[in-house]
């Protein structure tokens, strides 16, 4: 079982707007399959597949919103030899072919983000850094900001229904 965190830029993105999520999952699982049919030496062609159990998760344990995916993925790829499934176990990745899907599944996220419009172009993917970016005020709820910082929000006012 692998996880699969965000920056919390996009961990905010993807509570408000679960399509953008759904649209970024699909690119994780394509770069990944893809890896596992290259170590396999198989091509799409063949009809290698491969499969994923993928469990959405949107808060930490300190119930402060999260996003963040749970994956269970086989190493290996399918194929069909008459119609029977043959599975094609593959070892796991050296650390330099880890290095290098990391890396691809970023430019694919951020390509896709842009694509659909969540982000803007001007902005380089520098996730890796812990800076703040202009884009992380984007159109969320103050409640992101809140826990983003680790800090409950507390309203300006009391709402009407809680005053004596």
């Amino acid at each position: 079982m692998r996880k699969l965190s965000f920056p919390y830029p996009l961990r905010f993105l993807f509570a408000s707007k679960p399509e953008a999520l759904s649209r970024c999952l699909a690119v994780v699982l394509r770069a990944i399959e893809t890896d596992l049919i290259r170590r396999a030496d198989l091509t799409r062609a063949c009809g290698a597949r491969t499969g994923a159990v993928t469990v959405v998760q949107r808060f930490g344990s300190a119930l402060n919103l999260n996003v963040h995916l749970h994956m269970l993925i086989p190493d290996g790829v399918y194929t069909f030899d008459q119609g029977m499934p043959c599975f094609h176990e593959v070892g796991p990745p050296p650390a330099e072919s880890l290095q290098r899907l990391t890396a691809q599944i970023v430019r694919r996220v951020y390509r896709r983000l842009v694509a659909d419009g969540w982000l803007k172009t001007s902005y380089s993917p520098g996730w890796t850094s812990r800076r703040r970016t202009h884009w992380m005020r984007c159109a969320l709820p103050p409640s992101a900001t809140a826990s983003r910082s680790g800090r409950a929000r507390v309203a300006a006012r009391q709402p009407s229904w809680t005053r004596r």
